[in-house]
């Protein structure tokens, strides 16, 4: 009787806070777990979103490069071989 209670007090508390509808109560528990997150990361010092997408970029177009420069090299050393 005495846990019903006290799950009843918590819901209680939790209307009189004014977190009556679904969406303030996810709101919230998103923002907590948001907070929770970042902490993590900043402990971590994992980089932002921004500079993994800088970095990504980075590597395709070094890719690209390297690419272009692997097919210059079989061109030439193609050509070499008919002369």
């Amino acid at each position: 009787m005495s846990k019903s209670k006290f799950v009843i007090d918590k819901l209680a508390k939790l209307f009189e806070q004014g977190l009556v509808s679904y969406k303030d109560l996810s709101d919230e528990i998103l923002n907590i777990l948001r907070s929770k997150r970042d902490e993590i990361i900043f402990k971590m010092k994992i980089t932002s979103k921004e500079e993994t997408e800088v970095q990504n970029r980075r590597i395709e177009n070094l890719e690209k490069k390297l690419e272009k420069i692997e097919k210059s090299i079989k061109v030439k050393s193609k050509r070499g071989k008919k002369l």
